[in-house]
């Protein structure tokens, strides 16, 4: 090694090359740590703000969850609310006519009539229909519920009797209507 090598390991790098070397970068256009760092810091504040608006976000939806499940509760709640409502004057006819100690069989029947009328009212305000079918109607499986099948002058698979009406709500049955039906001869 001669003496100039040894000096310049002694001394570090030659200035001259480490001044190439650090302008030769931003000479090819690379960014400089000063670019770096603002862009970091951008970068830094995108991301604080994308998680804040996921933050709100998320406590949005979870806000419309709870209302809506709240609205949910409170609709269940009123409508039985407004169904009992409609059902307190069928319960003052029938107290009313239990409270006639000397009634006759006519006045009895007549105040049945009254009341069933309520009731049937009441239920139809409230979107409840009857599902009774008359003799010759189809055998409906989504509406009747056959209890027997017999002989009878009638097409196959026909309602010849209803034992008991069934009940809709909204297109729902509540109970099936409970059917004889005619056997295939």
């Amino acid at each position: 090694m001669t003496e100039a090598e040894k000096n310049q390991t002694n001394q570090g790098p030659d200035p001259q090359v480490a001044e190439a070397q650090t302008v030769e970068p931003r000479a090819e256009g690379g960014p400089t740590p000063n670019d770096l760092q603002a862009e970091v810091a951008a970068l830094k504040a995108k991301n604080a703000e994308v998680a804040d608006s996921y933050l709100r976000a998320k406590a949005e939806a979870e806000n419309a969850r709870r209302r809506a499940e709240e609205e949910i509760a409170k609709a269940r709640k009123f409508a039985v609310e407004s169904f009992a409502e409609s059902l307190l004057p069928v319960a003052d006819s029938l107290e009313a006519g239990l409270q006639i100690k000397d009634a006759s069989v006519d006045q009895i029947r007549s105040g049945t009539q009254a009341t069933l009328a309520q009731l049937k009212s009441a239920l139809e305000r409230h979107k409840v229909m009857e599902i009774a079918p008359t003799a010759g109607t189809r055998f409906d499986p989504h509406q009747h519920q056959a209890i027997s099948m017999v002989p009878a002058d009638q097409e196959p698979n026909t309602v010849v009797s209803v034992l008991q009406k069934g009940y809709l709500i909204a297109d729902r049955v509540l109970r099936p209507a409970l059917v004889t039906v005619a056997a295939p001869k």
